[in-house]
């Protein structure tokens, strides 16, 4: 089967146009909940009558995260397995994205690792329950350059020092990754 190119899918009618909000079952909701909500940095905008579920947002929209009491017996997913590896959430500038990994560090969450993608410069991390979560900033001043870094080139995830001066904003290459032969 042929995938589509962007063009083609972004004419579409009734194709997703963003993600909307993610849902997690945790063991405990309250401790999830002051987690996103005191280091993470969410606003609660709905707490559930028994406890039993949080809704989470970044301000803006009605939520963008919620946490649902995990059912009884639930055991923690592996690392290495089919689902979802990690969801991050974007924040707005280099220094928002120091002063988090900090607020992470104090609150003595495990940091699993501090990258720059080139588009993005990331701080990856694991919530109460040993979910893996992303905050990020972009490098770029608009989406459409970070959309033609990351066309432009193979990947990269090249360990950076958070507490130095943010890097250097790459240049976007005259290559093209955004065709694969193999997939077409």
């Amino acid at each position: 089967m042929n995938a589509p190119d962007l063009q083609q899918v972004s004419s579409l009618a009734g194709v997703p146009r963003e993600i909307g909000h993610l849902v997690l079952n945790v063991s405990d909701v309250a401790r999830s909940t002051a987690f996103y909500r005191d280091v993470v940095g969410f606003q609660v905008s709905r707490y559930g009558p028994d406890g039993d579920r949080t809704f989470l947002t970044c301000g803006a929209m009605h939520h963008n995260l919620a946490l649902f009491k995990a059912p009884a017996g639930a055991e923690p997913l592996p690392k290495k397995r089919i689902g979802l590896n990690h969801f991050a959430f974007k924040v707005e500038s280099y220094e928002a994205l120091q002063q988090a990994h900090q607020r992470l560090q104090a609150a003595n969450a495990v940091i699993e690792r501090v990258v720059d993608h080139g588009m993005t410069l990331s701080v990856y991390f694991h919530d109460p329950d040993g979910i893996t979560m992303e905050l990020f900033h972009d490098t770029f001043d608009t989406a459409a350059e970070g959309l033609a870094f990351m066309k432009a080139t193979p990947g990269q995830a090249k360990p950076i020092n958070i507490n130095a001066a943010q890097p250097v904003r790459p240049v976007i290459p005259p290559t093209d990754f955004s065709r694969n032969d193999k997939h077409q």
